[in-house]
């Protein structure tokens, strides 16, 4: 009997050498469509320890059972890079537009079943589909043959993102960006249009200039606003500046007035000076709030953990730029405080804040003195304008390419053509 597995079920299941020692888990499974015959499945791509996706050949699968898969040794880890020949199932064919043969209508791509004929020779066998409501089969899931359907090699166009949607709903954004950084340009687009305001701005802060600047150009300009409102000032200025001047320049007038007000003050510094670097919307709080306040402020989820935790302490008015700088309260000294202390009582005032010119080099000499995560930025008249916080440091000390080098030792136990 035929071992058939689909590939959507799977997904993050557990892969393991012939001793029972876990090497990564299942990502995706590369198939390679033939002018001739049922698509041929080839490989799986798997994430190793490290995040990093690497090819695995079907030939060194010994099984697929009871929610593992069994190689027949170690695996090659050099980053898996897809050919232009190679499709993958779960990012590029899973809610595609088919049609049946018979012309009984078309449907939407639910999973892909391979099957194993003999050894090492898999191929596709079934496509599970959800049939068109208006059509004959009146909105049925059907497991369909492969050769009873067609576009599944070429069907791109409409194509959707609800299965995607569904794998990457409780990823980080991180996590989201590196998928998308894996899927064509029009289906990347499809799954960074069907996030919400929210999630599309975390994502985009983890994307390279290149992949960020390539979706905000797509979207529609009053939505690429929304998406800027909602993001960081920082990241948001960053964004911008990438962006063609024309565009940029329709982007800041369809945001939010106070929004656009903050991105314009950053775009005002070099990248990478303080001011370039900071946040606007740091925890400001006035001297006589108290421990409570402060706390609640810091559990916000829009705080980032390395702005959560400190609380800048200001004379009002209390949103950048603000009344004069008092000082920094460390979260740590607040959870030491009955929550009815003030502020004002616990204020470190030996921290010498950031001018907004001071270079790389000495924000990041400052924050390693200090050994704190953040850093206030005033002007001359000590008005808070700011905070750089350790994660905008780190991305500016890391090369370019940080997000996406990967360390390329292998074992060459596995080859790729295996």
């Amino acid at each position: 009997m035929r071992t058939r597995v689909f590939v959507g079920r799977l997904a993050g299941t557990g892969v393991f050498d012939p001793i029972g020692d876990r090497v990564g888990k299942v990502h995706d499974v590369v198939v390679l469509f033939r002018l001739v015959g049922a698509p041929l499945g080839v490989g799986l791509v798997i994430e190793v320890p490290g995040k990093k996706r690497v090819f695995l050949p079907l030939s060194r699968v010994t099984a697929i059972a009871n929610g593992q898969v069994i190689t027949t040794g170690l695996v090659n880890i050099r980053r898996f890079s897809q050919r232009s020949t190679e499709t993958l199932v779960i990012n590029e064919i899973l809610d595609r537009r088919v049609a049946f043969k018979d012309g009984s209508g078309g449907a939407t791509v639910i999973d892909v079943a391979i099957e194993e004929y003999r050894r090492a020779d898999w191929r596709v066998s079934h496509v599970y589909v959800r049939t068109d409501r208006d059509g004959p089969h009146g909105g049925e899931s059907l497991i369909v043959p492969v050769g009873e359907l067609t576009g599944l090699a070429t069907g791109k166009e409409g194509q959707a993102a609800t299965a995607l949607l569904a794998r990457i709903a409780h990823l980080k954004p991180a996590d989201v960006a590196d998928v998308l950084r894996e899927l064509p340009g029009d289906r990347r687009l499809a799954v960074a249009t069907a996030l919400n305001d929210e999630r599309l701005a975390d994502v985009l802060s983890e994307l390279g200039d290149d992949e960020r600047v390539a979706i905000m150009s797509d979207l529609d300009l009053d939505r690429a606003a929304d998406v800027l409102d909602v993001m960081q000032p920082d990241d948001a200025a960053d964004l911008v500046a990438e962006l063609p001047s024309s565009q940029a320049a329709l982007l800041l007038e369809r945001m939010d007035p106070e929004e656009a007000e903050d991105v314009r003050r950053l775009l005002a510094y070099d990248e990478r000076t303080a001011g370039g670097l900071m946040t606007t919307e740091p925890i400001i709080l006035g001297p006589d709030a108290t421990v409570a306040h402060a706390l609640a402020s810091a559990r916000r989820s829009s705080v980032t953990p390395a702005l959560a935790a400190t609380i800048f302490v200001t004379r009002p008015p209390l949103e950048s730029p603000t009344g004069r700088y008092l000082g920094i309260v460390h979260l740590q000294r607040a959870l030491r405080e009955p929550p009815s202390t003030l502020l004002g009582q616990i204020i470190d005032t030996d921290i010498e804040p950031l001018d907004p010119e001071d270079g790389m080099a000495s924000v990041a000499k400052r924050m390693a003195t200090y050994n704190l995560t953040a850093l206030p930025v005033v002007d001359e008249s000590r008005l808070l304008l700011g905070a750089v916080s350790i994660d905008d440091v780190l991305d500016h000390l890391l090369p370019d390419d940080w997000r996406t080098t990967q360390d390329d030792e292998a074992d060459m136990r596995v080859e790729r053509n295996g």
